[in-house]
């Protein structure tokens, strides 16, 4: 396992070792020891399965206050996403600034997004699907959301008009009341 820092403290892409042969490959995806060598959450209570019928789909910006704020490590085991972590700490350096990723399910690599970021993905092939293990169980009342295209933050998307819930798409812009999370 290979651990990639990216320009967000807390977020780092995963390279997974894959050991291959005739009948497939094997790779491990997670490894306590290892993580906790590299300072990263080392306990996941909840494992989530998203699946994505059509390209297109987007789904996030998701994140969770404190006391619930949460590490998430993503993994893409079907298909191809576009991978978005968007720091959403208030004394941090790096505010409302995006880190994104193309994971697909035919290279072992993974994205481990820390706590303090917003997190979301949009599906860039059919019948997509993604697995991610949380640092702590989802809590509606702790749950916070921002607008995938909302300018303050301008993440480029892969695809334009992208398919979103009705959830997503109430989501307001970030106006200056809003500034960011205290973990």
């Amino acid at each position: 396992m290979k651990f990639h820092s990216t320009h967000l403290e807390g977020v780092v892409r995963l390279e997974l070792r894959a050991i291959e042969d005739e009948r497939g490959w094997f790779t491990r995806t997670f490894c306590a020891e290892t993580f906790a060598a590299e300072g990263l959450e080392t306990t996941f209570p909840q494992t989530n399965h998203s699946y994505c019928s059509s390209r297109g789909i987007l789904r996030g910006l998701h994140y969770q206050q404190a006391p619930r704020a949460e590490a998430k490590l993503v993994r893409c085991v079907r298909g191809v996403i576009f991978d978005v972590a968007v720091d959403v700490r208030r004394d941090s350096t790096t505010f409302l600034q995006w880190f994104g990723t193309e994971l697909s399910a035919d290279r072992p690599e993974a994205l481990y997004v820390g706590p303090g970021f917003a997190h979301g993905y949009q599906s860039l092939t059919d019948n997509a699907a993604i697995l991610y293990q949380a640092s702590e169980p989802y809590s509606p009342e702790r749950e916070g959301c921002l607008r995938y295209d909302d300018p303050a933050i301008g993440i480029r998307w892969p695809m334009e008009s992208p398919n979103l819930s009705a959830k997503d798409q109430r989501t307001p812009w970030i106006d200056s009341t809003f500034t960011g999370i205290v973990l």
